[in-house]
């Protein structure tokens, strides 16, 4: 009876440590499991994560290759317009000269040069004469000399420092004239931006303007000067 109890009790000892080998053993086993399918979801993760970066990678690619096209377009049609600005520099840089000619005409840009100032005077009192209009300035008087600078090529005219414009008006009021509605007393000075010997030329050319005021007696003094400047629009 007694061997049957120690025998017994072996066999519950011997039945513990198979147990416990047991559960080690399936711990190890389930443990096992559970990182070999952790490590394929994360392997499965990374590869869904390759797929994706390899596609973007693509999509960037194409997006890049697309984005260089359309510079070398741009290249090309910057290449074309530059070539074109070069033949037709010539014909630009000439019309960009005729505009600022027209501008300074239009008095829209301050002037300066080499030109003349021609002096208008009245004439000395004449006794023997009954009307001081004989030989005093009149509007008709500047406007000759005005209008034979123009013709000779002057690019801009003032009038005692009154810049003219295409739309000016001069009127005559006894011993002043008014230049677009401002007044200024005798003696008139009529400065011009041109070259200066032209310009002298045409008012002393015989039986021109020069000689008129002379017959007008009116005293006249033209003078070349190195540099007049004129400020835009008159003052």
């Amino acid at each position: 009876m007694g061997r049957l109890q120690h025998k017994q009790g072996k066999i519950t000892r011997k039945h513990f440590i198979s147990l416990f080998v047991c559960i080690v053993t399936g711990f190890i086993i389930g443990y096992s499991y559970n990182l070999a399918k952790d490590d394929k979801t994360l392997r499965s993760k990374f590869l869904e994560q390759e797929d994706y970066y390899r596609t973007e990678l693509i999509n960037q690619q194409e997006r890049n290759k697309e984005l260089m096209d359309e510079l070398n377009e741009l290249k090309g049609q910057i290449r074309e317009h530059e070539q074109s600005l070069t033949e037709h520099a010539e014909d630009y840089k000439e019309l960009a000269q005729e505009a600022e000619k027209l501008r300074l005409i239009l008095g829209e840009l301050p002037a300066h040069g080499e030109g003349i100032k021609v002096t208008l005077k009245d004439g000395d009192y004449d006794p023997k004469s009954t009307n001081p209009n004989d030989y005093i300035v009149h509007e008709s008087h500047i406007f000759m000399v005005v209008n034979e600078l123009k013709i000779s090529g002057a690019e801009a005219i003032a009038i005692n420092g009154h810049r003219l414009k295409p739309n000016s008006y001069i009127h005559c009021n006894g011993p002043v004239i008014t230049v677009d509605g401002k007044q200024y007393p005798a003696p008139f000075e009529i400065e011009a931006i041109g070259n200066s010997e032209t310009l002298i030329s045409a008012l002393k050319i015989t039986g021109g303007v020069f000689d008129q005021l002379i017959n007008d007696s009116i005293v006249v003094t033209i003078q070349a000067v190195d540099n007049i400047q004129m400020a835009k629009g008159g003052r």
